[in-house]
């Protein structure tokens, strides 16, 4: 179909009282981005042009979220039903003439695979409406589709409907697609004189039959990818659905999840093939694995990227980071934003480091803060090191270069730099720079009193 004759129009204005929050339903996350996201994405790869959100309750709150997306806005401002909704985009649509894809904005789980197949099926059609349709198990609560062969004669709801058509297991998603302008000079003709004092698209499916015109529905194949979302146990379902979705590409595409109902990737994550993912762990954000990584238990990534022939060891949280490639991390490690680790490096239990570039072959193997520094190659920080970046008013840097020995339990009072090759003896409290192949000490000469101890025992008794 001609991306020029498409445009989606996505619902969003409903408060979502079943919620219990403060918070628009459709802001509320889904595996790792709100769930309006989702309707919008999928517009935009089947090239809707334009999409426009339709909002309502919580409007600011939803155009700031989407602010760097390529969509229109249109407000609601009764909630006078879906049909009304679908008005409220005629004015940004004033210029549009062709196929209008509605969704809804608490319908995540729509495949691009199954939006393209309807809009396949409309064009073949030849339809002026087509609505998306699934066989429940149990139809309870949902309309039901009145069928002659592929035409479809109306819809009618549960309060509505016979015994005999409640037996009637297709019912209506909600998602449609329509021919406009036609559907908005259908839908402002029809008004809103009924006893709920709504617009309804069901009744725009009845006047296009009266006038002649075909009418459509597609079967879908997976009812679940319709699930709307009403609830926070809605969403908890969803989201294991979304889960088990993304986890099983990525096995499929050759990386081993030892248990995936335990894993939790979002949707944008990206991970190389031959990398072994151990339960428990989340990978969230922008983040990128590399090929032939090993992530251990209870491991957090966030919005990092990991090269390749990587290990994250149990328990360690990675953030806004980038690991090298070959590199060690943990376990119980914890790289914070602006962290860049070069490559075969190791940072080891209960290390922090934040706004830290260490160089390739540099290694912190426990108990260490590295924050606010620049450490060269092949750099040995000994155990309990602390850069001491922070003066209470503003934060300093620490360099070290190439090849310097650090001994354990040093501080580092910054602004210091240590210059390459050099050895900082362990214990000492660097505050001035060292030169380059230098021995930097600072420790207090050790006093040993012979017999002191057996001197004091004699005196207790």
């Amino acid at each position: 179909m001609d991306a020029k004759g498409l445009a989606a129009v996505v619902l969003a204005a409903g408060k979502g009282t079943r919620m219990k929050s403060a918070l628009p339903k459709v802001l509320h996350e889904l595996n790792g981005q709100p769930m309006v996201q989702y309707p919008v994405q999928q517009a935009a790869r089947l090239g809707c042009q334009p999409t426009v959100l339709v909002v309502g309750h919580g409007g600011e709150e939803v155009r700031k979220c989407l602010a760097d997306q390529k969509v229109d806005f249109a407000v609601q401002e009764q909630q006078l039903g879906t049909g009304h909704a679908l008005l409220s985009a005629r004015p940004a649509l004033a210029d549009f003439s062709g196929s209008l894809l509605l969704l809804c904005g608490d319908v995540p789980l729509l495949r691009q695979e199954t939006l393209q197949q309807l809009l396949d099926y409309h064009c073949s059609e030849g339809a002026a409406a087509t609505v998306l349709t699934a066989t429940m198990g149990d139809p309870f609560g949902y309309g039901r589709i009145l069928r002659d062969g592929s035409e479809v004669l109306g819809i009618v709801e549960e309060k509505d409907a016979t015994d005999e058509q409640r037996t009637i297991r297709e019912i209506n998603t909600g998602i449609y697609i329509f021919e406009a302008p036609l559907v908005f000079e259908i839908l402002s003709g029809l008004g809103c004189n009924n006893a709920q004092g709504e617009y309804y698209l069901t009744d725009v499916l009845a006047r296009l039959r009266a006038d002649g015109r075909k009418v459509r529905a597609l079967v879908m194949d997976d009812p679940a990818e319709a699930m709307g979302i009403n609830s926070r146990v809605q969403l908890a379902e969803a989201a294991t659905l979304m889960r088990q979705r993304i986890n099983e590409r990525h096995m499929l595409g050759g990386v081993t999840l030892v248990d995936p109902a335990a894993t939790y990737i979002d949707e944008q994550v990206e991970v190389g093939t031959d990398t072994i993912i151990h339960p428990g762990v989340c990978l969230w954000g922008a983040t990128r694995i590399g090929q032939d990584c090993v992530i251990e238990p209870q491991v957090t990534v966030e919005n990092c990227q990991v090269g390749d022939q990587v290990r994250l060891k149990t328990g360690s949280v990675l953030e806004g980071s980038q690991v090298g490639a070959h590199s060690d991390v943990g376990p119980m490690a914890h790289l914070r934003p602006g962290t860049v680790l070069a490559g075969h490096n190791k940072v080891g239990n209960f290390v922090e480091t934040k706004k830290a570039y260490i160089g390739e072959g540099s290694k912190a193997s426990h108990l260490t803060y590295i924050g606010d520094a620049e450490l060269g190659a092949r750099v040995n920080i000994g155990c309990g090191t602390i850069t001491c970046n922070y003066d209470g008013i503003n934060k300093h840097k620490t360099i070290i270069e190439d090849d310097v020995f650090v001994g354990s339990d040093t501080q580092f009072v910054a602004p210091v730099r240590i210059g390459r090759n050099s050895l900082v003896g362990a214990g000492s409290t660097i505050t001035k720079d060292v030169p380059a192949d230098s021995l930097a000490l600072s420790r207090s000469p050790q006093k040993t009193i012979e017999g002191w101890v057996l001197r004091k025992q004699k005196k207790k008794k």
